[in-house]
């Protein structure tokens, strides 16, 4: 393939495409298509754009970037209280990871659109019976009966209107007062009171209120600059559902481009990446700022091919390398790949996914990833850039605002036998609030370290995690 090739935001179809459900009806399906092209954007070109600029300053080292969001989103679980304890822990992850870098952070959320999910597995069985795999809401039921995981073209629709609104209610904590800076740092302060790690978090929490009351001082405040009181929030989700983001692809009225429109960016998955697929073929015509996920198999070689067809032009902030190799193989495999990057000149951001490396089955039966591990995975992907000389760009998290229990340990101590108690992921299992937090500020850490300052913690933590 070459970037010459003839795209149009249907030429997917001409590709071998993995991950896509078997809908029953196609005749469903194509009313649904030609429902979505008549809907509204969710997003805009011009917002596209200013995440892409964005996370140029990310490439060029002068911005950190900050996703997460959950692993699939829920019909079931939709309420604005779930969508706002999402948003505010991003906020307050950011605002320590900002002070801490002395960095912009550009926060990105797996929201709004992650309702599909990749699969190992074409099915599922239990008890002797075997039915096909839950691929999300958008394409079917997590309920294990026949009729639930039949796929159903008309969840797109329902997904469409979800997304609607919980992009409504994010701009409206964006820009409404909810995300003022004193107000995050308050809710800083009151999980700094009641983590058991508090103490190591005062240094930081201490300067971030000098800092605040000097602004003050200056007449700097939520009321006198917009800054202070008001925050960029942006969405994102795996371009995985292929005929759902076909619907949501527009001509931009202003450049003549082509835009997904269902998200400010999407990302490509590692078991779609194929440079033949279905999935790069419909994300290398589009002008969304991409990720592609990069596991522990993929050869530099195979990497940059990647880049040339997805970024051509070698354009800064349009392709995102999300690193997922696991805690005990990033600082092995991740070398030969910055290497090859740096050699050939390539703009792009490098983020950590800590999480999909590092999933393995409790005692008690429960998927569940281990915060140490987690942590581990933080620590060799900084310590790659920091011996290649390399901006570590950013954190690419599965999280939620809510008390789950779904990842073992932290400062917490969540153990196996407590998984039980509020394992609500419709997938895979999610970093809690405080355990989000707590991550946040041991990044802090290795920011201010890469700034040549002391570090604000015991750092022996992260040696433990090692």
């Amino acid at each position: 393939m070459t970037s010459a090739e003839k795209w149009s935001p249907s030429s997917w179809r001409d590709k071998p495409a993995k991950q896509l459900p078997a809908y029953p009806d196609e005749n469903a399906v194509r009313d649904v298509e030609k429902e979505l092209l008549t809907q509204p954007p969710l997003v805009f070109a011009g917002e596209a754009r200013n995440l892409k600029s964005r996370l140029a300053d990310v490439a060029a080292g002068k911005a950190f970037l900050l996703q997460g969001g959950d692993c699939a989103e829920s019909f079931a679980e939709f309420s604005g209280p779930k969508i706002r304890d999402t948003f505010r822990v991003l906020l307050q992850m950011a605002i320590a990871l900002t002070y801490a870098g002395s960095l912009p952070v550009v926060k990105v959320g797996r929201v709004a659109g992650q309702f599909a999910k990749p699969r190992s597995s074409d099915t599922e069985t239990q008890d002797d019976v075997t039915l096909p795999s839950y691929r999300g809401d958008i394409i079917n039921s997590l309920e294990f009966n026949a009729d639930a995981r039949i796929p159903d073209p008309q969840r797109m629709l329902k997904a469409y209107h979800q997304a609607t609104a919980t992009l409504n209610l994010l701009r409206a904590f964006s820009h409404g007062g909810y995300a003022d800076l004193n107000r995050v740092h308050k809710w800083n302060l009151d999980f700094i009171k009641d983590s058991p790690l508090g103490a190591r978090y005062e240094d930081l929490s201490s300067r971030i209120d000098e800092a605040l009351a000097f602004m003050a001082a200056c007449g700097i405040t939520g009321e006198t600059v917009p800054a202070i009181r008001e925050t960029e929030f942006y969405t994102s989700h795996e371009a995985l559902l292929l005929p759902y983001e076909e619907g949501l692809t527009r001509v931009d009225s202003t450049t003549g481009d082509y835009y997904g429109t269902s998200a400010h960016m999407l990302w490509v998955g590692a078991r779609t990446h194929q440079m033949d697929g279905a999935q790069i073929e419909f994300v290398r015509g589009i002008h969304n700022p991409i990720g592609l996920k990069c596991g522990p198999h993929l050869e530099a070689d195979d990497l940059l091919r990647l880049a040339d067809i997805i970024n051509p032009n070698n354009e800064a902030g349009r392709l995102t390398l999300i690193v997922r190799m696991g805690h005990d193989q990033v600082e092995e495999k991740m070398p030969a790949l910055v290497r090859a990057i740096q050699k050939e000149g390539r703009n792009v951001v490098w983020s950590s996914d800590p999480m999909h490396g590092n999933i393995e089955k409790a005692a008690s039966g429960f998927k569940t990833r281990k915060f140490d591990n987690i942590l581990s995975e933080v620590k060799g992907f900084f310590n790659v850039h920091r011996a290649e000389g390399t901006h570590p760009g950013g954190i690419h998290l599965e999280l939620t605002g809510q008390n789950v229990t779904e990842c073992t340990g932290g400062a917490e101590k969540i153990g196996d036998l407590d998984l039980s108690d509020r394992y609500h992921t419709h997938c895979d299992p999610r970093l809690n609030a405080n355990q989000a937090l707590e991550l946040a500020f041991l990044i802090a850490d290795e920011l201010k370290e890469i700034r040549g300052e002391r570090p604000m913690m015991n750092t022996d933590y992260f040696a433990a995690a090692e």
